[in-house]
């Protein structure tokens, strides 16, 4: 029991990672969707270039990159704040796509009723395209907040006293190699299995695609 403690207080570091990464990368996620969708064939390319190199790279490699390359120059980056931009851009690509899927289940008859109703591009996506696509992009998004739990993970490597961290700590100055690692992967089955919940509860209860 003297390894719970220490490690579930890590607990909050880790929750604040995964919560401060999905909420950088829902944001900018639109961005890219913007772009993805521009009129402009040379920003959709560039979107879609950002989109694809982002999902390309290892996280643990894009960290890697951002904190002992980026944040080792001229810009010195704390390892919260290297973490942050690298899972944050990283989420931004994965939800984008989320996003685009989600667009593409809705009816393309909406898109001409609003149209027909002579409602500009704005309002269309805003108030009605909009919330049916975010209907089907939810679980997506709980789904990725999951693997973005697992993944937060990866940032102990740079400094981040989160969960595997203060296990990896625990376990040198224990002398236990085993014991604080399991105490981890429960905390962390704790933490995500109410999120693998919510996801099933809304695939049953949004199900419907726009689409119908």
């Amino acid at each position: 029991m003297e390894h719970v403690g220490p490690i579930l207080a890590a607990a909050p570091v880790t929750l604040g990672v995964t919560a401060a990464c999905l909420a950088v990368g829902a944001l900018l996620g639109m961005v890219l969707l913007s772009g993805r969708r521009s009129r402009s064939w040379v920003v959709r390319t560039l979107s879609r270039m950002v989109i694809d190199v982002l999902r390309g790279i290892p996280p643990i490699v894009f960290l890697f990159i951002v904190f002992f390359g980026i944040g080792s120059g001229a810009i010195r980056l704390a390892p919260f704040e290297a973490a942050l931009i690298g899972l944050g851009l990283i989420s931004a690509a994965h939800l984008a796509e989320i996003y685009r899927g989600s667009l593409l289940a809705v009816n393309r008859g909406q898109f001409e009723a609003s149209q027909a109703l002579g409602l500009g591009r704005t309002t269309t996506y805003v108030r009605v395209i909009g919330p049916q696509a975010m209907r089907v992009a939810i679980p997506g998004m709980v789904t990725w907040a999951i693997s973005l739990l697992k993944d937060s993970a990866l940032v102990s490597t740079i400094g981040v006293a989160e969960i595997m961290s203060v296990a990896n700590q625990d376990a040198r100055a224990s002398g236990s190699s085993l014991t604080p690692f399991i105490v981890a992967a429960l905390i962390y089955i704790a933490l995500g299995t109410p999120l693998a919940f919510l996801s099933r509860c809304l695939e049953r209860r949004l199900g419907v695609t726009g689409g119908r």
